[in-house]
């Protein structure tokens, strides 16, 4: 196994959730923190950012494209391991499989993350949580490169609020984290995840791509409802539409551009704030040039 690989001109589109998007002129696909540390080096010499890319679960690419390279961990960095009653989980490991080891261990606590279709690393980077629970009540600690170094913050030094940590003010790369987690009944765990997908299943447009909720929860409100009641379900710009299953999604519905998708971003927010008075903050990451 090397350390890492370089793919060039790869579409993103078969990177992230939302099935559209530009190219990235180059990826780097990493297989351990000797290649992560190879691959900084690198990129820094040439005086360019790296984007850190997870499941591509929670992003919109540029139909232009991604001028600075894509870092992909891998291999490596998808390792799981059960030490009692904790789960240290690398950053490349999906979510749903953390939740289903937990499961297989009798853990419960991390039934809210079953059905979260990211990686560890993106989920600890933006603290991401469903139906009450979030990655901020499980985690004792978190593994990060720093300047060419390995460090662990504990997880209450992580600055965790909604959809925020430390990771995302600094230039940090989450490795892993260590979860705490309890004995359980198996069949307690397995009908919370079970209730959990089932609504999921129920609520969400999960046959059509997108990456989730399009907006952050704004104070006192949902923001889907805010879009119902502003009369925008099935509200559509190009491919791209706002979900009658539920309006906080935007789906691609019919081979979307990326610039379909966030002009409708753009209008759904005048439209709230016109007729609402309150401001959607997308909680899907832009990434590259969208003006």
């Amino acid at each position: 196994m090397s350390d890492y690989k370089i793919l060039d001109n790869v579409s993103m589109a078969d990177y992230c959730t939302f099935k559209t998007g530009g190219k990235a002129k180059k990826m780097y696909l990493v297989s351990n923190i000797t290649g992560l540390k190879e691959v900084q080096e690198i990129i820094r010499s040439l005086n360019q950012k790296p984007y850190i890319l997870g499941n591509g679960s929670n992003i919109l690419v540029s139909d232009k494209g991604i001028e600075d390279p894509v870092v992909m961990l891998c291999d490596d960095f998808a390792d799981i391991s059960v030490e009692g009653e904790e789960i240290v989980a690398g950053a490349a490991a999906r979510l749903s499989k953390v939740s289903r080891v937990a499961f297989e261990n009798g853990l419960g606590g991390a039934e809210f993350a079953s059905g979260i279709p990211g990686t560890v690393g993106g989920a600890v980077f933006m603290n991401a949580g469903a139906y009450g629970g979030e990655m901020k009540d499980i985690i004792t600690s978190v593994d990060l490169l720093k300047d060419g170094e390995v460090i662990t913050i504990p997880g209450s030094k992580m600055d965790f609020s909604y959809r925020h940590s430390i990771a995302m003010d600094e230039d940090m790369v989450v490795l892993s984290m260590r979860i705490k987690l309890s004995k359980k009944d198996m069949s307690e765990i397995q009908a919370l995840m079970d209730d959990f997908n089932g609504r999921r299943r129920e609520k969400q447009p999960l046959e059509y791509p997108s990456a989730g909720s399009t907006f952050k929860r704004p104070e006192g409100h949902f923001a889907g409802k805010l879009i119902m009641d502003s009369g925008l379900a099935g509200f559509s710009v190009g491919g791209a539409k706002v979900s009658e299953k539920h309006c906080g999604f935007i789906i691609n519905y019919d081979n979307a551009t990326a610039t379909d998708i966030y002009k409708l971003i753009k209008k759904v927010q005048e439209i709230v704030f016109e007729k609402q008075g309150v401001k959607l903050e997308p909680e899907v990451r832009l990434i590259g040039d969208f003006e």
